[in-house]
């Protein structure tokens, strides 16, 4: 699976059944789960021990860990759950029929890939460690360029504060080119010229 060596392959059931015994989810944190999760299987362990890679103060392995949804999407409150409750690095692969999305949970955020056939996909394991290459995957999901001087979860944040901001801005333009008061109209394109502002601060760092 994603080109990664056979010595890496694993196949481990998480029965939702042990997951919620153990940690007890609320009970709309169970039902969402429950009616988007079909079941989850470990597939794959990178470690010093499956493949010839040092491991990192903060990183001993990573783990795949196979979704396979009832559902196109897969909020991501699940995936912050399992994150929450498995003390683990790990790479989630979200399969809906054919197609597959990956995810991974960094700085209490979910990052989430684009939508590709399984077979197109291929996991580039780049980094001289676990912890270079766990950075290294984040950032390839999240769409971060690590050369910017940036840390990861600056970036991350960063992005975040982008997108919300970009939805703000289209949110309030499209009420300022319905708003009939001059007044109002005024202070709502005002509102935006400060939110394209302090986004292009955000962008130019």
């Amino acid at each position: 699976m994603f080109g990664l060596p056979r010595s890496t392959e694993i196949k481990k059931p998480l029965p939702k059944k042990a997951i919620f015994d153990r940690f007890k989810p609320r009970p709309d944190e169970r039902k969402l789960f429950d009616e988007q999760i079909n079941r989850l299987v470990i597939v794959a362990e990178i470690s010093p021990q499956t493949l010839a890679v040092a491991a990192s103060p903060d990183v001993s392995a990573i783990y795949l860990i196979l979704v396979s949804l009832k559902t196109p999407e897969c909020d991501k409150k699940n995936i912050a759950l399992l994150s929450r409750f498995i003390d683990q690095r790990m790479l989630f692969v979200l399969q809906y029929e054919d197609t597959v999305r990956l995810a991974v949970y960094r700085t209490e955020r979910v990052l989430v890939s684009e939508s590709k056939p399984l077979h197109e996909w291929k996991l580039n394991l780049r980094g001289l460690d676990l912890g270079a290459i766990w950075k290294n995957i984040i950032a390839e999901i999240g769409g971060i360029d690590l050369t910017e001087g940036k840390s990861l979860d600056e970036t991350i944040i960063a992005n975040e504060r982008r997108e919300r901001l970009a939805k703000q801005i289209a949110a309030l333009e499209k009420i300022a080119m319905n708003e009939k008061q001059p007044r109002r109209k005024w202070e709502l394109v005002e509102e935006v010229k400060r939110l394209k502002n302090e986004m292009e601060e955000i962008t130019n760092g």
